[in-house]
C-alpha cells in the first residue's frame, strides 16, 4: 500500500510531472483510448518508504501505470501579431490535444 507521501517524477512529451496514486494529470495526447492502461517508464524520481531514488537519467526497472480517462482539447489560445503604421494585423488560434490519466500504481 502506497503512503500519502510516496510520489514519482516521470517525463512525458518532453515535459516532466510530479504523480501520487490517484493523481489525475493532464499530459500531452498519446494515441490511446479512454480506458486503456499505460506505462511510464521514464521514471526520474521516486520515494516510497521514506526513501528517495534519483536515477540517472532514468530508474531501471521503474515504471508508473496509470489508466487514460479520456482524451480532448484544452483551451483556445490566441496570438495577435500588428506591425504598426503598416497595417499588418494577423490573429491565430491553437487548442492543443492532451489525454488525462489517473495514476494507479508507483513500482
Amino acid at each position: 500500500m502506497a503512503s500519502t507521501n510516496d510520489y514519482a517524477v516521470i517525463k512525458t512529451g518532453g515535459k516532466q510531472q510530479r504523480v501520487s496514486v490517484g493523481d489525475k494529470i493532464c499530459i500531452e495526447l498519446l494515441g490511446s483510448e479512454p480506458g486503456q492502461e499505460v506505462k511510464f517508464d521514464h521514471v526520474l524520481a521516486l520515494r516510497t518508504d521514506g526513501s528517495l531514488q534519483v536515477g540517472s537519467p532514468n530508474i531501471s526497472g521503474a515504471c508508473v501505470k496509470g489508466t487514460v480517462i479520456r482524451n480532448g482539447k484544452g483551451e483556445k489560445l490566441n496570438a495577435f501579431k500588428k506591425l504598426r503604421r503598416k497595417g499588418m494585423r494577423k490573429k491565430i488560434g491553437h487548442r492543443q490535444n492532451f489525454t488525462e490519466v489517473s495514476i494507479d500504481s508507483l513500482n
